[in-house]
């Protein structure tokens, strides 16, 4: 099975020049936990989630309508292409420690695809079990 038989084509982008408050409400607008940050063209430059707000912006005391999404996005991030196999997508979550990945066909983004949405397709249990596990027992705990 190919990655895009799993991934949302209906992604929200944000320019790298946008606020991170803008970020925040189109996170909690579209009820989605990552954005991939893409120029005009639909290239990508970046990714941003509700972690990097908080963690990048907000426990530092930054005014979220003053920051740039290029400042706390996370910069080159792995990306797939439509035709990647899913498990390939999966042991990349595991290995990098992400629940998404940004789908990308010639340089411009397409689709996202989550951990969740590997769950949804019902033929990558342990694949999916795998990568959650990994990740989370990477994540230090407060």
């Amino acid at each position: 099975m190919q990655v895009r038989d799993v991934m949302n084509q209906n992604i929200v982008t944000i320019d790298p020049t946008e606020s991170a408050a803008l970020a925040a409400r189109l996170l909690a607008r579209h009820n989605v936990g990552a954005l991939p940050v893409c120029s005009g063209n639909g290239r990508l430059q970046g990714i941003v989630t509700d972690r990097d707000i908080i963690l990048r912006c907000v426990a530092p005391e930054e005014d979220p309508t003053q920051i740039p999404v290029k400042n706390i996005m996370t910069r080159h991030p792995k990306a797939l292409s439509p035709a990647d196999d899913v498990r390939q997508a999966a042991q990349i979550m595991a290995i990098q420690q992400v629940r998404r990945l940004p789908v990308v066909e010639e340089g411009r983004v397409v689709g996202l695809v989550s951990l969740g949405d590997l769950a949804k397709c019902g033929k990558f249990e342990m694949e999916v079990s795998k990568a959650l596990t990994d990740i989370s027992e990477n994540v230090k705990r407060v």
